[in-house]
């Protein structure tokens, strides 16, 4: 038997590889396949099942593809209605895989179909827990991204408690934990950095699991401080439901090369976005007029979700070289499957055309310092998250947080200048580069507040300020 986590990092994401006998199951896979299939032929294997744990909200899954690809079945726990074949399991349901055997649990909570899946080796003896979002090393599931109108979060979470003491906790300490996603998903809070551990050691060390939480203890704790869900996770639902269009059919429309003459009159008849994910320092020094940049060597996909809310929306791609199919698939994932084509040989072509460029002034800490001081005036704004902010910032600086931009931008006055700064530069050029392409005079602070803090030069605080926007 063999069991491999396929970890994803920028989407904090464990899919599952299981392999016994020559039959394989996967577990929760990323919108690309092909990896699988070519995993599962290494090892002279068939792709027998396909589970899911729930219908996800922050990836599109590659069930359907890896289905048709495969013929292997997609199976889901109680509850779940989709829109294709599959087969929806009962709890305590077993399918055998070569000499092991996967046990369905159904553990609702964090959403109403959430299920388990637990291994059994080929003497029978309980052995991984494949835990979807109900269980994560050191947290649990949210229960607010399932609402319907007869469940509140707190009913959900009431049903969280009971799939956690009833199904998960009664198992063997020595299970090991496998679960849907890491530090830095917005499936859950507090997640660790860990991908695995022991059910006997997450009894000891997470505070969901602790042994004498009362049932109002536990809705209370985890329903507290919860942010709000970005807002592409319900479409991501719906895809995962419903079905969507084959990941062949989505490179191959998104990844095709697009000359600068062409691209230029794609962009003037679709109104499509023009997305540059080109690193932050690159992007601002030269860039395709109105695009916008969300570098992809950050977070790049909650922030094309948080950025970009329509999923339908039409995509133009100015890419680094070579980065053009993995660009294209990691939109996909999150369910962009609109890409239109990539600008064939990237900014440098569209510069060579000799075609319109644009920029972004940047300035160091020393230079912002001077401005300051210099008595003109001076319109600075952090882009840091509202935690950030509150930690320390720049005295009498408004907090202007990146994930509300389109809806505060009204606060905003096209007559003014804004220098922008974040934590590191990142966020601040995306800021920069929105703000740009809606007419906005913009200017950039190279290292954000880590390179604002290390150069003393600027009174800094951690109250409020009233002008902190939302």
């Amino acid at each position: 038997m063999k069991i491999e986590q396929i970890y994803t990092g920028c989407l904090a994401q464990g899919a599952y590889y299981i392999e016994s006998k020559g039959e394989v199951a996967i577990i929760d896979p990323l919108r690309e396949v092909l990896p699988y299939i070519d995993k599962a032929e290494k090892d002279g294997a068939k792709i027998k099942f396909v589970f899911e744990t729930h219908f996800h909200a922050d990836f599109v899954s590659g069930h359907l593809d890896l289905s048709n690809k495969t013929g292997a079945p997609i199976i889901y726990g109680p509850n779940a209605v989709t829109g294709f074949e599959a087969i929806i399991a009962t709890d305590g349901q077993i399918f055998e895989l070569g000499d092991v055997k996967i046990k369905v649990l159904h553990t609702p909570g964090h959403t109403m179909e959430s299920t388990s899946y637990l291994l059994f080796d080929k003497h029978g003896k309980e052995t991984a827990l494949f835990s979807g979002d109900t269980l994560f090393i050191g947290d649990v599931g949210r229960p607010d991204l399932a609402q319907k109108s007869d469940l509140t979060i707190e009913d959900l979470a009431g049903h969280l408690y009971n799939s956690l003491r009833l199904k998960i906790m009664t198992l063997p300490d020595d299970v090991t934990v496998y679960p849907a996603h890491g530090s830095g998903s917005a499936c859950g809070k507090n997640m660790s950095k860990e991908t695995t551990d022991s059910l006997g050691n997450q009894k000891q060390v997470n505070y969901a699991l602790r042994a004498d939480m009362t049932r109002e203890e536990f809705i209370k704790e985890v329903t507290v401080g919860l942010a709000p869900p970005p807002q592409y996770f319900p479409e991501n639902v719906k895809m995962n439901k419903e079905g969507y269009e084959s990941i062949d059919s989505v490179m191959e429309r998104g990844a095709q090369a697009l000359s600068p003459i062409a691209f230029e009159a794609a962009a003037n008849e679709t109104g499509a976005v023009l997305l540059d994910t080109r690193n932050p320092v690159d992007f601002g020094a030269g860039f395709v007029p109105n695009s916008i940049n969300i570098g992809l060597n950050g977070q790049f996909a909650p922030w094309v979700g948080a950025l970009i809310p329509d999923l339908k929306q039409e995509i133009l791609l100015i890419t680094e070289a070579g980065k053009e199919e993995e660009t294209v698939i990691r939109l996909a994932r999150v369910g962009y499957d609109n890409t239109l084509g990539c600008l064939k040989g990237g900014f440098v072509a569209w510069k060579e055309s000799g075609a319109e460029i644009d920029a972004v002034e940047s300035i160091d800490t020393t230079e912002l310092s001077k401005r300051i001081k210099s008595g003109n005036e001076i319109n600075v704004i952090d882009v840091r998250r509202p935690g950030e902010f509150a930690s320390e910032h720049i005295e009498d600086v408004p907090n202007f947080p990146l994930d509300y931009i389109n809806d505060n931008m009204s606060e905003l006055n096209r007559d003014k200048t804004y220098t922008i700064h974040c934590a590191g530069g990142y966020r601040s050029m995306i800021a920069s580069s929105i703000l740009k392409a809606r007419g906005f005079d913009v200017v950039d602070v190279a290292g954000g507040y880590a390179a604002i803090a290390k150069s003393e030069l600027f009174k800094t605080t951690d109250y409020v300020c009233p002008s902190t926007l939302k």
